[in-house]
C-alpha cells in the first residue's frame, strides 16, 4: 500500500470519527463490494475493508536484522513465589554493586528458588551466579541450552560455554581424571581466555594426578595460563620452572630475614621498608606473580616455617599481599596453618583470615565467622569475605558474645560512619542467617533504633520470608 492509499484511509478514518458518511470517498474497488447494500450497510462494509487493510496490509515487515531467539530455558529450581518477589526486588534495589546483588541471588538459590527473569537475570559474562543459572547465561549469549547427556569429546561442540563449564565442574567432582582428559584434549583449540577458565576447573579436586598436565602447560602460549598452572603446582608442593614468569628472586629482595628469641632462636621474615610508591606497587605485582612454595624455598624453609616466621602487623599491605599469595598458591596445609596463626594472634591481624575464606572448608569458615562475631572486634569486616555459604548462622551464634551489644551501640551512634557500618553488618547477617534467626534479628535491630522501613533490612526480610524448603514457602 502506497502513501496515497494510506492518505485515503486517513481521510476515511477522520470522517467516521466526525460521524459522517464516507462511502463516496472510498476507492472504486471498495465501492463495487458495497454498492448493492443499504447506506448503513455500505458504511459497515467499508469500515470492515478499511480495518482489514490497516491491520493486515499495513503490518510492518520484519527487519532483516531481527533474529529469532529460542525460548528462555526452564531452570532446575522453581521460581520464587509471586508473594515474595516484592521483597526480592527491594533487596536487589538496595544492593549497591554486583557483588551484593549476587549475595541476594545466592541466598534465594540456597533456599531452593530462582529469581523471576523480570526481577534479575545473569549477564552473558557472569561467572559468579549459582550454577543453576547456567542455561540463562548461555541464553543471554544467544546460545541454546546444551544436551543433558554426559559431556564428552564427541558432544563437546553441542554445549555452550557456561553449561559446558558447569558440566565440567560436576565431572571434576565425580570423575576428576575424565574431566582433566577432556580439558587436556579440548582446551588447546580454545582462545586464551577460554583456556584459562577451563584450566581453572582443575582446582576442583586438585591432586597429584594433575601434576603432569599442569607441568605440560609451561609451554602454553598464554602467560596467564602458565601462571595459573604454576600456582596450582605450588599448591601440590611442586616448584615452578623459574625464569621471567616466576620472579621470586626479585620478590625476595623486598623481604628481610632475621633472627628472634634468646634461648630458642628462630628465623623471622618481614617486609623491607619501601622507598617509594613505585617500589610498593612493584612489590604488590611480585606477590601476585610468585608462588609461596618457591618463595619459601628461596629462603631455605618450608611453607609453614615461612608463615610462622612472618612478622604480621609490621606492614598491613604486605600482610594482605602475603595472604592473597597463600590463597592463590599455598597448599591446603599452608592455608590452614596461616588461618590458625592469625586467629591465635588476634587483634587486627586476625582480619587477614577473611582473605583465606575461599580456600577454607565450610566447617572451618563457620568456626572462624562464629569466633569473629563472638569477639565482636571487627564484625564489619565480614562483608569483605568471599565464598561463604548463605543461610546457616543461628540465633545462638549471633547472641553468643559481645556482637549484639556492639551492634546496638553502632545503631544508636550519633556519627554517620558508625551507623552506616552497623547497617552494613545488618546486611551481611541478612545473607548469613537462617530464616528463624533473621526474623529474630529484625526485631533486635529495630528495638535498637534502626527504622523499620530502613532499606538495610531488605535482605533480612527476604531471608525471614523464605522458609527452609520450597514446600514450606508455598504454604
Amino acid at each position: 500500500m502506497n502513501e496515497l492509499e494510506q492518505a485515503g484511509l486517513a481521510r476515511l478514518r477522520d470522517g467516521w470519527i466526525s460521524g459522517g458518511a464516507m462511502f463516496e470517498l472510498a476507492p472504486v474497488e471498495w465501492k463495487e463490494v458495497a454498492a448493492a447494500s443499504s447506506p448503513d450497510e455500505q458504511e459497515r462494509r467499508l469500515l470492515a475493508i478499511a480495518a482489514q487493510a490497516l491491520d493486515v496490509a499495513l503490518r510492518p515487515a520484519v527487519p532483516k536484522t531481527l533474529k529469532r531467539r529460542p525460548p528462555l530455558p526452564v531452570l532446575a529450581l522453581p521460581m520464587l513465589p509471586d508473594r515474595l518477589r516484592p521483597l526480592l526486588r527491594a533487596a536487589l534495589k538496595h544492593a549497591a554493586d554486583a557483588r551484593r546483588k549476587a549475595l541476594v541471588v545466592k541466598l534465594v538459590a540456597s533456599r531452593g528458588f530462582v529469581t523471576h527473569p523480570m526481577d534479575w537475570m545473569p549477564a552473558a559474562t557472569d561467572q559468579t551466579a549459582p550454577d543453576v543459572y547456567a542455561p540463562w547465561v548461555d541464553w543471554q549469549a544467544s546460545a541454546e541450552q546444551g544436551p543433558h547427556e554426559k559431556l564428552s569429546a564427541e558432544n563437546w561442540a553441542d554445549s555452550y560455554p557456561a553449561a559446558r563449564r558447569v558440566a565440567l565442574a560436576a565431572l571434576r567432582r565425580s570423575e576428576p581424571a575424565v574431566a582433566r582428559r577432556l580439558i587436556e584434549t579440548k582446551a588447546p583449540a580454545e582462545s586464551a581466555e577460554t583456556r584459562l577458565s577451563l584450566v581453572e576447573l582443575i582446582r576442583i579436586g586438585l591432586g597429584p594426578d594433575d601434576t603432569p598436565f599442569l607441568k605440560s602447560l609451561a609451554a602454553d602460549r598464554s602467560g596467564k595460563v602458565r601462571e595459573l598452572a604454576g600456582r596450582m603446582l605450588a599448591m601440590l608442593g611442586e616448584h615452578g620452572e623459574g625464569g621471567p614468569d616466576v620472579p621470586v628472586a626479585e620478590l625476595a629482595g623486598f623481604i628481610e630475614e632475621g633472627k628472634a628469641g634468646f634461648i630458642r632462636r628462630r628465623t623471622t621474615f618481614g617486609p623491607a621498608k619501601t622507598k617509594s610508591h613505585v617500589q610498593e606497587q612493584r612489590r604488590a605485582e611480585l606477590f601476585e606473580l610468585s608462588n609461596l612454595v618457591d618463595l619459601a624455598a628461596r629462603f631455605g624453609v618450608t611453607e609453614a616455617d615461612f608463615i610462622t616466621g612472618w612478622q604480621f602487623g609490621t606492614d598491613n599491605n604486605a600482610d594482605v599481599h602475603l595472604a592473597r599469595m597463600v590463597v592463590a598458591s599455598g597448599s591446603d596445609g599452608a592455608v590452614v596453618h596461616m588461618a590458625d596463626t592469625l586467629i591465635a594472634a588476634g587483634g587486627k591481624t586476625a582480619l587477614l583470615v577473611l582473605h583465606l575464606m575461599p580456600r577454607l572448608d565450610t566447617g572451618r569458615q563457620r568456626v572462624l565467622i562464629r569466633q569473629i562475631l563472638k569477639d565482636a572486634q571487627f564484625p564489619a569486616a565480614l562483608g569483605q569475605a568471599q565464598g561463604i555459604d548463605a543461610g546457616w548462622l543461628d540465633w545462638d551464634d549471633l547472641s553468643n558474645g559481645r556482637f549484639l551489644a556492639v551492634l546496638r551501640n553502632g545503631i544508636s551512634a550519633k556519627e554517620d560512619p558508625a551507623r552506616r557500618t552497623a547497617e552494613e553488618i545488618v546486611e551481611t547477617v541478612g545473607y548469613l542467617a537462617t530464616a528463624t534467626a533473621a526474623a529474630r534479628f529484625i526485631d533486635e535491630v529495630v528495638a535498637a533504633g534502626l527504622p523499620p522501613a530502613s532499606p538495610s533490612l531488605g535482605l533480612l526480610r527476604l531471608n525471614a520470608a523464605l522458609a527452609e524448603n520450597p514446600s514450606q514457602s508455598d504454604r
